[in-house]
């Protein structure tokens, strides 16, 4: 109970008592959008992980040397809970923007913040709005700029993965970006196992071993999800086998 207050009184201040903040980063954004981007990272962070600090996750991280630092990449990554995002976006190398429904993009405030740090409402109803952001998306890359993306679509509450829709994965076949597969346990154990209360869980997030695009040929490329998909299943095999160990 006492970290559901927590984890709730810190969202609505940051998002309402940082409005000064906000406006601040906007103004920096009209002299200096760099400055402002990097900014905004640090902020976000910052209180993501003051957030993961207040439900008691005990978190772990492998891999995190595998991520490129001289180029941007997709992180592609299997999804299980809200909170994925934030162990994400704690750990990622540089700036990166989050793909996310659209529905996120109808609450005040919240958008805001996510638009400076690129990140990208994709509306899965929509053909030509989903392709318009896919396309964004890939314009990032080629400017630098690392994508987060969740392929599965939603969150996923079963065993096994849902499958990997391969409409994303067109960003690094077209951007030529390196694909980084992310697999993520425990998540749901702080929250999603037991709404609507939080509880401390064990958490890890494991960063593989790039998948370079530009070496593959066209039809190995037109199943990049399913490839991905199974790098991370194996991964998260590998992370049960070593939790149960």
């Amino acid at each position: 109970m006492i970290r559901l207050i927590l984890v709730f009184l810190t969202i609505v201040l940051f998002l309402i008592g940082g409005i000064p903040l906000l406006l601040i980063e906007t103004l920096i954004g009209r002299f200096d959008e760099p400055r402002m981007r990097r900014s905004s990272l640090r902020v976000v962070q910052w209180v993501f992980r003051l957030i993961l600090w207040e439900t008691g996750a005990k978190i772990t991280v492998l891999g995190r040397e595998n991520i490129p630092t001289d180029r941007s990449v997709l992180y592609v990554s299997n999804h299980r809970s809200y909170f994925d995002i934030l162990l994400g976006y704690t750990n990622i190398v540089g700036l990166c923007g989050f793909i996310a429904k659209k529905e996120i993009d109808r609450i005040p405030l919240l958008n805001s913040w996510m638009r400076k740090l690129y990140c990208l409402f994709l509306d899965r109803d929509n053909l030509k709005a989903g392709l318009d952001t896919i396309l964004k998306a890939i314009d990032y890359e080629k400017q630098g700029i690392s994508i987060f993306l969740c392929p599965e679509g939603t969150r996923n509450q079963g065993d096994e993965m849902l499958p990997f829709k391969e409409g994303g994965m067109k960003i690094a076949e077209k951007s030529g970006c390196p694909v980084v597969p992310v697999a993520i346990t425990g998540t749901d154990n702080l929250f999603e196992n037991h709404v609507p209360w939080i509880r401390a869980a064990q958490v890890t997030i494991r960063f593989g071993e790039p998948i370079y695009t530009d070496s593959m040929e066209r039809a190995e490329k037109k199943h990049l999800g399913a490839k991905t998909q199974a790098i991370i299943a194996e991964m998260l095999a590998e992370m049960r086998g070593e939790a149960s160990a």
